[in-house]
């Protein structure tokens, strides 16, 4: 009898369990559309395994990478749990040194035309740091009160303008709330213009799914936002008579695009956290189902998969060619991409390494 009392105890304190992370996660229902084949441009090959690492001393999610006059390279990094980060600096000899104790994730990372290194602190917000490291606080707001809880890509228009995303207005980032904003599918996020001249930031896009990297064309007539979630680009334009208008620029992508950056002859390389997960698309259509998966034990929900996969996009949209590394045997995930001097450098949320992969092998 003693057995059986402490079974349905252990029982129910499961259910309870169950139920009350289950309350925790308010899903709505979304249907994807079918996952693409790999086949044409996006046929997949290990291109990627001739990639070699760059450490980090221990640190992970070199989620942007950056690039001073000197051929110097910054990059944002956090700790196992997301608790704390830095920027680091890594000369041109491999050294690896922290540049700005962040206490935080940094994510988007650009240089303004004084050699201040902009930056998307998870702590400060919008944030620039000068030459002699002097940091100053741009914006940890937008233009309704609302923080900057995680933000996320960046870049700078010729004027001066910087334009960034937010990924949400709710929640610092962990990974448990990753998890739920994938789930939930409730648009959290949006898009922003931080002007120096006016020290004012306009809200441009309100209401974006798991907004990510960021990119301005080469004309800076149109600008172009990853919505991780929602396997899409979008486009907002900022010049002519479209202006303000948003398009979708790429939709129903075979994986989770993240960053985003452009080459010179004004082509785009797109990095993507992993490919499509099956059982995911399957029950987001079902709100009972997500919210089962949610209160689930980590080991029993919907995994990553390790698959470095990055694509080169035409400005109409067209996948000119792909790399990958379909096992993730170097290259576990692509979410950074920048090119610098005939080399891609790949980062991620939470890879120990960057990626270093000479273009054309």
């Amino acid at each position: 009898m003693k057995i059986i009392a402490v079974a349905s105890f252990v029982l129910c304190t499961i259910c309870l369990v169950l139920f009350l992370n289950s309350c925790a996660i308010h899903p709505v229902a979304w249907k994807p559309s079918k996952v693409p084949p790999f086949v044409g441009a996006t046929h997949q090959n290990e291109v990627l395994l001739t990639t070699t690492k760059i450490p980090l001393n221990g640190w992970y999610g070199p989620e942007d990478i950056v690039f001073d006059s000197l051929g110097n390279l910054y990059c944002g990094v956090h700790n196992k749990d997301f608790s704390d980060g830095r920027i680091l600096k890594i000369d041109t000899a491999g050294k690896v040194e922290e540049f700005y104790n962040s206490g935080s994730w940094v994510a988007g990372l650009h240089f303004d035309k004084s050699n201040n290194l902009i930056a998307l602190s998870h702590k400060q917000g919008l944030i620039s740091i000068s030459p002699a490291k002097k940091v100053t606080v741009l914006a940890e707001k937008d233009d309704k009160e609302k923080r900057f809880l995680i933000p996320n890509g960046l870049d700078i228009a010729s004027d001066g303008k910087m334009y960034f995303t937010n990924t949400s207005e709710i929640s610092a980032y962990t990974i448990k709330y990753g998890k739920k904003l994938i789930l939930e599918m409730i648009p959290r996020g949006g898009l922003y213009c931080y002007d120096p001249a006016t020290k004012q930031v306009t809200t441009l896009l309100t209401e974006t799914y798991f907004g990510n990297g960021v990119v301005l064309s080469k004309e800076q007539d149109y600008l172009l936002m990853v919505e991780t979630t929602r396997y899409r680009i979008l486009k907002y334009w900022l010049r002519g008579v479209n202006t303000g208008k948003v398009d979708v620029f790429m939709d129903n992508l075979q994986g989770f695009p993240n960053g985003i950056s452009i080459r010179a002859d004004g082509t785009y390389w797109l990095g993507f956290t992993t490919k499509r997960n099956e059982a995911l698309d399957k029950i987001h259509p079902q709100v009972g189902m997500k919210k089962l998966v949610y209160s689930l034990p980590d080991f029993l929900q919907p995994q990553a998969e390790k698959f470095g996969m990055v694509v080169n996009i035409a400005p109409n949209g067209t996948i000119l060619k792909s790399l990958f590394d379909t096992k993730g045997v170097v290259i576990t995930e692509a979410g950074s991409v920048k090119e610098y001097k005939g080399y891609l450098y790949i980062g991620g949320d939470v890879t120990p390494y960057i990626g270093k992969h000479k273009l054309g092998e």
